[in-house]
């Protein structure tokens, strides 16, 4: 009786949080923001391609540089040039910065671009919560499917590492970045979607389908752009600790993730999948059970603050080298025009 009456004097008294410390729907509003922001961005662009197209509309519409962010293959080749010369290329150059804002944000916050700031990642949660309202439950592939499926990532991430990376020389790299194509990549983006092909748009469609079935279905196995944040979010000094003292056992941390961590098992957070979305840290009913820590274990950081962090840090970036560069594109309208016939002949294709 005796020592069992210590270790209950011992266990800390487990104090109830208090749910209105939930940054959820400040995490809501940051995706909104950014969604709007990028379909502000897509009309933008497609008004001021028909103001070079067609020359005589919209002709106070300017190129809005924001574009570049949809062209990351072209900006891991700017980034191999940048690293190799010092020079910021002055064609794309706000998909470099856009590319390299990414990739800080992983290293210091892990995949927190996922789960603030992406716009394919914020419409893939909402299908997710179409799928959890249909089925009343988080449907997951079992372990022998699901492992596999996420080693697609990687090998997607694999071959555009291996193909950039290794095989470009630095001759190629110039070749590529000042070639026709390159010069006119956004165009051909934005072409792809207007003039978008039935196989295409299929392929969009079994997307859409089995995003609702399982959660995150394009982001967990097929995204490389999420498969290179996830590795640079295993470097980062921040993480999500539990304590297993204070801890009920309550399983909710588990339940709410949706990179299906295991979180309630844990005493630390270890994952290439964990995008810091806070939902589990949130979840939790008990305080100072779910912490996270910036760097050492003695060190820890308010949600809030992370919260701001993530925000100030990527749209920091992006509206300093706005205001001060580089970010706009060198090409001028007039050459745009130039490109404009043979962009509609179909004459520029990839420089292999």
């Amino acid at each position: 009786m005796g020592t069992l009456t210590e270790t209950k004097r011992e266990r800390p008294k487990i104090v109830i949080r208090n749910k209105r410390d939930n940054i959820q729907k400040y995490r809501f509003y940051a995706q909104f923001f950014s969604l709007v922001i990028n379909v502000w961005i897509g009309v933008q662009f497609y008004l001021w391609v028909r103001k070079i197209e067609f020359g005589d509309v919209w002709q106070w519409m300017p190129r809005p540089a924001g574009v570049e962010g949809w062209l990351p293959i072209g900006a891991l080749v700017s980034l191999r040039y940048w690293l190799h010369t010092g020079v910021v290329n002055a064609i794309h150059p706000a998909g470099l910065i856009i590319f390299v804002a990414i990739i800080a944000t992983a290293f210091l916050l892990k995949k927190s671009f996922c789960s603030w700031v992406c716009p394919v990642g914020f419409v893939s949660e909402m299908l997710g919560d179409i799928g959890d309202k249909l089925f009343r439950r988080r449907l997951k592939p079992p372990a022998w499917l699901d492992w596999p499926l996420r080693m697609l990532k990687y090998i997607l991430l694999g071959f555009f590492i291996w193909a950039i990376v290794v095989q470009m020389t630095p001759q190629s790299i110039e070749s590529f970045l000042y070639s026709n194509y390159n010069k006119v990549a956004d165009i051909l983006m934005l072409r792809f979607f207007t003039e978008i092909s039935r196989f295409s748009l299929a392929v969009i469609g079994v997307l859409f389908v089995l995003s609702i079935v399982v959660r995150g279905f394009w982001c967990r196995y097929l995204c490389p752009y999420g498969g290179l944040l996830g590795l640079l979010g295993l470097l980062s000094p921040t993480r999500i600790r539990r304590n297993p003292v204070s801890c009920i056992d309550c399983g909710k941390c588990a339940k709410v993730c949706p990179a299906f961590i295991k979180v309630d098992k844990v005493k630390e957070v270890v994952s290439d999948e964990c995008s810091g979305c806070m939902a589990c840290v949130d979840s939790c009913p008990v305080a100072d059970t779910l912490l996270v820590y910036a760097g050492s274990k003695k060190r820890r950081m308010n949600k809030r603050a992370w919260a701001a962090l993530v925000v100030v840090l990527f749209w920091g970036t992006l509206l300093g080298f706005k205001l001060f560069g580089p970010w706009d594109n060198s090409i001028t309208d007039a050459e745009y025009q130039q490109h404009m016939p043979h962009v509609t002949a179909g004459d520029y294709v990839h420089p292999r």
